[in-house]
């Protein structure tokens, strides 16, 4: 069974840090571009950050861009979103995602993505 699941989701006070895992089972995560996307309460889903399947391309939003490194291990069948200098803005909940891509790129439009996690919470607040 393709399963995705996300950890690393807390509570932290503006200006901390958190690493997100997202640990793929039953496929093979070379294969698949990988997605990270959050949403919050009462707003639309936003792509926050993709690389691809090689870990050779690399997408930010501008809203995390210098924050937030994403990065895999497909030895590990993981991929991981370190998330620095935290607002209260970056409080949603996290998924990510992963999307088989003709060329060797990603994007942080959720269309192409084929496997969703069921997401974690992450909330920034003092």
């Amino acid at each position: 069974q393709l399963q995705l699941v996300e950890s690393g989701g807390g509570l932290v006070q503006p200006g901390g840090s958190l690493r997100l895992s997202c640990a793929a089972s039953g496929f093979t995560l070379d294969y698949y571009a990988i997605g990270w996307f959050r949403q919050a309460p009462g707003k639309e889903r936003e792509g926050v950050s993709c690389i691809s399947r090689s870990g050779s391309y690399i997408n930010y939003a501008d809203s995390v861009k210098g924050r937030f490194t994403i990065s895999r291990d497909n030895a590990k069948s993981s991929v991981y979103l370190q998330m620095n200098s935290l607002k209260p803005e970056d409080t949603a909940v996290y998924y990510c995602a992963a999307g088989r891509f003709a060329s060797s790129r990603c994007a942080r439009a959720a269309d192409p993505y084929s496997h969703w996690g069921r997401g974690t919470q992450v909330t920034v607040s003092s």
